[in-house]
């Protein structure tokens, strides 16, 4: 048992407001809000700006039988610096819409974004990737491939994806992580947890 006991709670902040300054496939927030200092009583009102893009999950397709990891690699406008590939080896991951569960939004972007279909799924973590300034909770799995699309291009045309499909050894995986070439967060988050569970899950797996 952990014997880390959060001081504070939900019910330690207060929102005072609300004013949505930008409204666009995202959304851009400004909440007016105080919560509890650890020195005690309330912080004088402030006022911060959220990103809100809802919530997303990600999933790490895994063949056991084959112990290969099914990669995507895919432009991101966000990681454009100079000197600085803005192609990414990452997850398979998608905004979870009204209505769906992490369960189906997880086979769904398999499908779309690898060709991939999965018949168990493992949580690996709950997590905010950048909560001082973006309401985002991504939920982490890994799941069980049963056939993938490897070397295929996959992603939906209008929504101008252009995913290339990789099957990745898991050894391979792991030295990449530890060579510090992975530079994105829900794919370091996911290969950390597979490298210190991925043998158990792998036993459980193939016993099955």
């Amino acid at each position: 048992m952990s014997a880390f006991s959060p001081r504070f709670s939900a019910e330690d902040a207060q929102v005072l407001g609300r004013d949505v300054v930008y409204q666009g496939f995202f959304s851009l927030a400004k909440l007016h809000l105080t919560h509890r200092l650890f020195g005690g009583g309330w912080s004088q009102p402030l006022t911060r700006e959220i990103f809100e893009r809802g919530d997303a999950v990600a999933v790490l397709p895994w063949d056991p039988v084959r112990d290969e990891l099914i990669l995507v690699e895919q432009f991101r406008p966000g990681a454009l610096r100079q000197h600085e590939n803005p192609w990414m080896l990452e997850l398979v991951a998608g905004m979870v819409a009204d209505g769906e569960t992490d369960s189906q939004v997880a086979r769904r972007e398999a499908a779309e974004e690898a060709g991939c279909t999965l018949d168990q799924l493992e949580l690996i973590a709950t997590f905010y990737p950048s909560a001082g300034a973006c309401s985002e909770q991504i939920r982490a799995f890994v799941g069980r491939v049963v056939s993938a699309g490897v070397g295929e291009i996959h992603g939906l045309a209008d929504e101008h994806e252009d995913l290339l499909v990789h099957a990745i050894p898991r050894v391979e995986a792991l030295r990449m992580l530890d060579a510090n070439t992975i530079n994105n967060g829900h794919t370091l988050i996911a290969l950390q947890w597979l490298a210190r569970h991925g043998e158990a899950l792998r036993e459980q797996w193939l016993s099955n």
